[in-house]
């Protein structure tokens, strides 16, 4: 029912806490959370990794484990406690079919091939996806007049399934919808995935190939000494120094940072925000599609859309802001996500809400990604990857990973990663709670511990047993849906600070002078 460790041999390790490691963790070295490995003859004296990629959210981890299919030494370093944990977590978790996208630049062809990639990845790892498609609507006569041009556009971007329907058809579809729209486009093959079990699932699968994840590891400055053959980036952390003789800078909304610290200023990142609203499960027979608005230049706009948890969204809002740590809702933005949903969808609005939260996007001057190989620093920056980052994750990663063998690193012969099984999170798919053979065989999944979410006591164990586990309530959220209902951890809270509290302390140096949560 878990991600659980794989054998030792070839593993990497995660780290959280302690000196950063001076090289490859290899079958020999040392195991468990805050294992600091030895150098060995195959990563040299020096210790140094062949690469580092700075950022574990789902782009770095993608990266990460994509590189993981080559006999490399690879660190995957993040500032914050776990993965996923910046904008990755914060988002409308939709797989795109890029059907919106500019046709020909970069984003629209990384976001088709990603979406085929991460459909096909999804289904292989147990990570939860429903095609529920999309429903572009048009509420006035400029809208409804736009609706062929998107279809167009949908057609010159490989996707020919869009088709327009008109106010009748639309309302056969969405019965509850408000009144007075026109139409609509159709997009079918428009889904919704979990965006919390996709990044781990990445970093799962790098770690057990043998990537070295290093969290709470913020970088503060990078030195470089010279030479293509014999020279290496030094990292400067938290946690100390750090070694690598090519780089990946997939740090999102601080990708314009570290790249300054390589010496180039080739965009800024403003930051994004986009706060959302979400409504408790009954909301769910309300909304049958994700229900789109005509785009405009700040993005997709406030759409209302079920998620994979069985609830519905509503939002998001997109504020250029100058605060790249500014993830808190406002009262002005949620008054207007609700002014808008009451159009969008009236009866959602006298529903329950769960929870209200905000996440950046990594905006720049550009309309498209920001992907620049630097051959002579051995550098790669990934920036600019906006909302579509999730989609184009997989795809991202290739690329990337075709751009440094262009650019001179040896990547060797290709090998199998580790299979990987996720724990399914979905309400569409089947929970260990509802499996009756699983309580047979062990009686831990048939004892539920947050009843919000129906999460069994022996999904919490797995958590935190798992290859990536987390260090606070709020990545044991992520992992397991507990905290995540309707009374938000009111009933459970106490129950799963108690069982996180024993696993840190069973963790060597890993129980923090102050708690987690």
């Amino acid at each position: 029912m878990t991600a659980t460790p794989a054998t030792r041999e070839g593993h990497g390790t995660v780290t959280r806490n302690g000196p950063l490691p001076g090289a490859f963790s290899g079958p020999d070295a040392a195991s468990g959370p805050d294992a600091v490995s030895a150098p060995d003859a195959a990563s040299g004296s020096d210790g140094t990794y062949d690469i580092a990629v700075i950022g574990a959210g789902v782009v770095g981890t993608a990266i990460a484990r994509e590189l993981a299919r080559h006999r490399l030494r690879i660190a995957l370093v993040d500032a914050a406690p776990d993965v996923g944990d910046g904008t990755s977590k914060a988002n409308t978790a939709i797989l795109h079919t890029g059907f919106d996208a500019t046709p020909g630049t970069l984003e629209a062809r990384l976001v088709r091939e990603g979406h085929r990639r991460l459909t096909a990845y999804a289904a292989e790892c147990g990570i939860p996806v429903e095609t529920v498609g999309a429903l572009l609507v048009a509420w006035d006569q400029e809208q409804l007049a736009a609706l062929p041009a998107l279809a167009a556009k949908a057609e010159a971007n490989g996707y020919d399934a869009a088709h327009l329907l008109d106010a009748d058809a639309l309302y056969a579809r969405e019965p509850h919808l408000g009144p007075g729209a026109l139409g609509a486009l159709a997009v079918p093959d428009e889904s919704i995935i979990c965006p919390f079990t996709t990044p781990l699932a990445y970093a799962t699968q790098a770690v057990r190939a043998g990537v070295d994840l290093h969290l709470n590891a913020p970088v503060s400055a990078i030195s470089s000494a010279p030479g293509a053959e014999q020279g290496r980036h030094t990292l400067h952390t938290a946690r100390g120094p750090l070694h690598a003789r090519w780089l990946v800078n997939a740090a999102g909304l601080h990708a314009d940072t570290v790249d300054r610290m390589l010496g180039r200023s080739t965009f800024t990142v403003t930051p994004r925000r986009g706060q959302l609203v979400v409504f408790d499960k009954p909301a769910r027979a309300f909304v049958r599609h994700i229900l789109l608005p005509v785009p405009t230049a700040l993005g997709k706009g406030v759409l209302v859309a079920p998620t994979v948890f069985g609830n519905v969204l509503l939002g998001p809002t997109a504020e250029d802001l100058d605060d790249k740590t500014a993830t808190t809702s406002t009262a002005q933005g949620l008054a207007a996500l609700r002014a808008q949903g009451a159009r969008i969808l009236p009866e959602l609005l006298d529903e329950e809400v769960t929870a209200v939260y905000a996440g950046l996007r990594a905006a720049t001057e550009e309309d498209d990604y920001r992907i620049d190989t630097w051959p002579e620093q051995r550098y790669v920056t990934v920036g600019g990857i906006r909302s579509t980052g999730l989609t184009a994750s997989l795809a991202l990663a290739a690329h990337v990973t075709g751009l440094l063998a262009e650019a001179g690193l040896d990547l060797g012969a290709p090998r199998a990663l580790p299979a990987v099984r996720m724990p399914n999170l979905g309400e569409r798919f089947p929970r260990p709670y509802q499996d009756a053979a699983c309580i047979a065989e062990d009686p831990a999944y048939g004892q539920i511990v947050c009843h919000c979410e129906r999460v069994t006591r022996g999904e919490i164990r797995d958590a935190l047993d798992s290859t990536v586990p987390p260090a606070a309530l709020e990545g044991l959220r992520r992992r397991t849906r507990a905290r995540g209902g309707r009374c938000q951890g009111f009933h459970c809270g106490p129950t799963l600070r108690d069982l996180l509290e024993r696993e840190l302390a069973g963790r060597s140096g890993e129980l923090k002078e102050s708690r987690p949560w």
